[in-house]
């Protein structure tokens, strides 16, 4: 896979000097002189290394270390400054920069330290974890084993299941173990955006396309080549979405809004869906014809509360995770903990487990978790007692609102604090749900 380097240097001489003595060693390579214009080029572009200058005129590159790892994640840092110091090199390092360079340097040094730093951090993506999936039920094997065959392969992988199941963790799970793992991982929720945002965000966009559009920027598509692109809730897509989806998968090729030239992008496609896409075909909701495109290999994943043994070792996993996270001292639960954790339905799945063991992690005090203390945390310690008082109002109208009340707490409670899934669920609005939530001043949630 051809990397992709950002020179970022005020000074022009340099800036070229180092772009054609990489573009020579089989580098793509943008350069930018300032912090406004490196920030431009990340927000549109993924870069696998960054050459970043300390003293720019717009600012300290040492304040953007930070900005960069986040933009920018799995990609390499090397500082270089022709005004080093001890403290300098200490703090870039301690932020996540890979190494510090000071000028001048030689180029064969700059160009090992590239491809070692490449190297290095490849390694490390592929050995953070040697499974980051937990889980040893029956229906978890299983479906690890499929992934396990699959990931090698460039089929398109449709993961089903679930809202809080894993599918996002399946995907990129399945990308670093393909061939691809070199090149990007590029997710975009199809449901977290406006319909008329998302072509916008797949396809990208030329100056002047629309009002707002005020510089070039890459789509999702095109950010992806070398790599995976990850639809999740792809059943959200609109029809023109759909169909413009499916003839970039026909002929791997796009133009963005408001441009004229054709674009290749080669990438693997994974999708994901917690609704029976299946079903949506037959409701006429999703085309037939994409639907056979995405879904080559079809993965579906296990709701939690079908995963018996897994549920503990989720739990005390996210617990221990948390307790570290906020310094707290360790814990333990109690068996009959336990088998309440067991009994629970779990509607939100995993992520419902995760935030009731983060809520454990801040508000428990003392060293054991008893089955009070999650009846209480999960909010039904007196629910049955609540239900019961609601006879004893004198209002009907009242007793209706309470009854409300209890009744979006409890959903809430059981889609993992997921607003938008709970109003789903229950058959209202958004924009409902959001108002029912402040008329009761319900918590949604630590």
């Amino acid at each position: 896979m051809e990397a992709q380097v950002l020179v970022v240097d005020d000074e022009r001489s340099i800036r070229e000097t180092l772009k054609n003595i990489l573009k020579e060693e089989g580098y793509r390579v943008s350069t930018a002189e300032s912090i406004k214009t490196m920030k431009e080029k990340v927000e549109r572009e993924y870069f696998h290394c960054v050459l970043l200058d300390l003293w720019l005129p717009d600012g300290n590159g040492l304040d953007y270390i930070a900005y960069l790892k986040e933009k920018l994640p799995g990609s390499a840092l090397l500082v270089i400054t022709g005004h080093g110091k001890t403290e300098h090199a200490v703090r870039a390092i301690k932020e996540g920069a890979y190494d510090f360079l000071e000028k001048p340097f030689s180029i064969d040094r700059l160009i090992t330290t590239i491809e070692r730093s490449l190297k290095e951090l490849l390694r490390s993506r592929k050995g953070e974890e040697e499974d980051p999936i937990l889980g040893n039920s029956k229906q978890m094997l299983q479906v690890k084993e499929l992934l396990q065959k699959v990931a090698k392969t460039d089929a398109s992988v449709l993961l089903m299941g679930e809202s809080g199941t894993g599918k996002e963790l399946f995907a990129r799970r399945l990308h670093s173990l393909s061939t691809r793992s070199e090149g990007p991982f590029v997710d975009i929720n199809c449901a977290g955006l406006p319909e008329e945002l998302v072509e916008a965000e797949l396809f990208g966009y030329e100056r002047g396309a629309f009002t707002s559009a005020t510089h070039r920027k890459l789509g999702k598509l095109e950010l992806a080549h070398g790599g995976t692109l990850f639809l999740d809730e792809v059943s959200e897509l609109s029809p023109r979405a759909q169909a413009k989806l499916l003839r970039v998968l026909e002929t791997k090729e796009f133009t963005r809004l408001g441009g004229v030239q054709s674009i290749r992008s080669d990438f693997r496609l994974l999708c994901a869906s917690n609704r029976d896409l299946r079903e949506e075909v037959e409701k006429g909701r999703f085309r037939e014809d994409l639907y056979h495109r995405i879904s080559t290999f079809l993965l579906t994943l296990p709701p939690l509360r079908e995963r018996g043994e897994d549920i503990l070792l989720l739990a005390e996993h996210f617990l221990s995770l948390y307790l570290q996270k906020y310094h707290k001292a360790e814990k333990y639960m109690s068996e009959e903990a336990k088998r309440l954790l067991l009994s629970y339905q779990w509607k939100g799945n995993v992520r419902e487990l995760k935030n009731l063991m983060e809520r454990l992690a801040i508000l428990h005090e003392g060293i054991q978790i008893t089955e009070k203390d999650l009846r209480r945390l999960l909010g039904f310690e007196h629910e049955v007692e609540d239900i019961g008082s609601l006879l004893s109002e004198k209002e009907l109208k009242k007793a209706k609102q309470e009854f409300e009340k209890l009744f979006i707490e409890r959903k809430l409670r059981e889609h993992g604090y997921d607003l938008k899934k709970t109003a789903e669920a229950i058959g209202i609005d958004l924009s409902n749900l959001y108002r029912k939530i402040k008329q009761y001043r319900i918590e949604v949630g630590v």
